[in-house]
């Protein structure tokens, strides 16, 4: 019997997520303006989720079972993607919540700038070793 009720507060919990939580929460409804732009939302979704339960002694042979669950969600928006005139665009939103997220955000772009000094470098040592020659 204890089975079936943690797994029914399992089950509940994923379920009530599952409604809570769908394709239309991270890319939102699309929204259309003046100029034959279209605008479409997209979100960061977090979410968690817990239960438990426990079997409680009993000096009969009843079974006692006692246990709960819970949920949280948190949807974030970061990004718009803007349709106009056949070209599509995502502007992001820059709202950093941690400095972990800024480091992977900025990996790109130092990536970027150190190609760069590399690739310069490389380019002026190639100049100076044809005009030694």
């Amino acid at each position: 019997m204890s089975e079936k009720s943690a797994g029914a507060i399992l089950a509940s919990t994923i379920e009530k997520i599952r409604d809570l939580v769908d394709t239309s929460t991270i890319i939102g409804e699309p929204i259309y303006a003046e100029g034959n732009v279209t605008i479409i939302p997209i979100s960061k979704v977090t979410y968690g989720f817990a239960s438990g339960g426990a079997d409680f002694p009993s000096k009969n042979s009843q079974e006692l079972f006692g246990g709960g669950g819970g949920a949280g969600v948190t949807i974030t928006p970061v990004a718009f993607l803007v349709i106009s005139d056949g070209e599509v665009t995502l502007k992001h939103i820059t709202a950093y919540d941690n400095a972990a997220e800024r480091v992977v955000n900025l990996v790109p772009e130092m990536f970027d700038k150190v190609t760069s000094l590399v690739n310069k470098s490389k380019k002026e040592a190639a100049k100076k070793e044809l005009d030694a020659q």
